[in-house]
């Protein structure tokens, strides 16, 4: 089993999240050993929130879970690529994806 380093983030690392068909980045989040493992035993998305210091499953208010097809590591074992089956919108503004706007601050094709 591959091994995480969370030493190098103060016990989290980036989690980045894919969709399983289409490979479009929906959003970016940090995981901890235990989000991890929740995620790895329930097969949902599972976080760690650095502003509430606390576990969440992206869903769990807005009932868009993202399912887990597959967990891939980096090659420096410190980073997370998550591909998922959403049950809706990523972001919690209602876009598919938490990357649609450019620097400019407009709202690109997703």
């Amino acid at each position: 089993m591959m091994r995480i380093d969370f030493k190098k983030g103060n016990g989290l690392v980036p989690c980045i999240v894919q969709d399983a068909t289409s490979k479009k980045v929906l959003m970016l989040a940090y995981m901890n050993q235990e989000s991890l493992k929740k995620t790895m035993e329930t097969g949902l998305a599972v976080f760690y929130s650095r502003s509430r210091k606390e576990l969440w499953t992206k869903g769990e208010t807005s009932g868009n879970f993202q399912h887990v097809k597959k967990i891939l590591v980096d090659c420096d074992e410190d980073t997370i690529l998550l591909l998922v089956d959403p049950d809706g919108p990523a972001c919690h503004t209602g876009h598919t994806s938490c990357f649609y706007r450019n620097m400019e601050g407009e709202e690109v094709d997703e």
